[in-house]
């Protein structure tokens, strides 16, 4: 079953097209990934797909036309953006920010938000560790690690993903790529940007290739992982 329909997306800042008649599509339960240069307007698709910048065409979200949905209705029908810079609230501590991530579970009590707090501990137990520290004291990867928790503690049925792996260690990108893996596991659909090619495709069910705004190619990860014009322009030795 389609999970997220998104057709003849267009953006333009200024009279310049940032993203051109754009078309994606993915199931319930899927990780698909968006591999391009920097400039190619993934994160202006996202952006537009979460309802933070206008634009046109259309997206449909489990079934429903998000054309008159703000950011907030779009979060509370399942569907969260852990942006590329993170936007974390760095004087709060790591529990008041997961606190605020769960907003919309208030209706639900205090044992539906301390049940998702706990479930984000067990995922991110370094986050458990730090639980009364202050977000601006933290390291790039539990900075990362933290917002994906804030944004799971919506309880999103699709998260989407701005460059996880941007700027952290080796060691951290491989416990981040586990991590999607794991969410997956757990139902959430991932819509994954990432520079890292090599290892976004290693997990996606489908990959698009965004340039110029445009889609240039799709396909299975493993055959877009295998076409030689993906290895030759995004798996060489800087996407390792």
């Amino acid at each position: 079953m389609t999970l997220l329909d998104v057709r003849h997306l267009s953006v333009a800042f200024g009279g310049i097209q940032a993203v051109s008649d754009v078309a994606l599509r993915m199931a319930h339960g899927q990780i698909v990934t968006v591999i391009g240069p920097n400039g190619a307007g993934k994160t202006t698709l996202l952006s537009a797909i979460a309802g933070i910048i206008p634009a046109s065409g259309s997206v449909t979200f489990g079934g429903v036309d998000l054309a008159r949905h703000t950011v907030e209705s779009r979060v509370a029908g399942g569907l969260s953006l852990v942006p590329e810079k993170r936007e974390l609230f760095a004087g709060m501590t790591v529990a008041e920010n997961l606190r605020l991530g769960g907003w919309r579970l208030r209706a639900q009590g205090f044992r539906a938000a301390t049940r998702a707090m706990d479930e984000c501990y067990a995922l991110f137990p370094r986050l458990a560790e730090r639980r009364g520290q202050r977000a601006g004291t933290l390291s790039g990867g539990e900075r990362q690690m933290l917002a994906m928790a804030r944004a799971l503690m919506a309880k999103p049925t699709l998260l989407m993903l701005d460059e996880p792996s941007l700027g952290l260690a080796p060691l951290i990108v491989r416990d981040i790529f586990r991590t999607i893996r794991a969410l997956r596991e757990t139902g959430v659909s991932i819509l994954l940007v990432e520079q890292n090619a090599r290892a976004a495709l290693a997990i996606s069910d489908y990959g698009y290739v965004l340039e110029g705004g445009r889609i240039a190619l799709e396909g299975d990860g493993a055959a877009l992982a295998a076409d030689p014009r993906i290895v030759e322009m995004y798996l060489g030795t800087a996407a390792r």
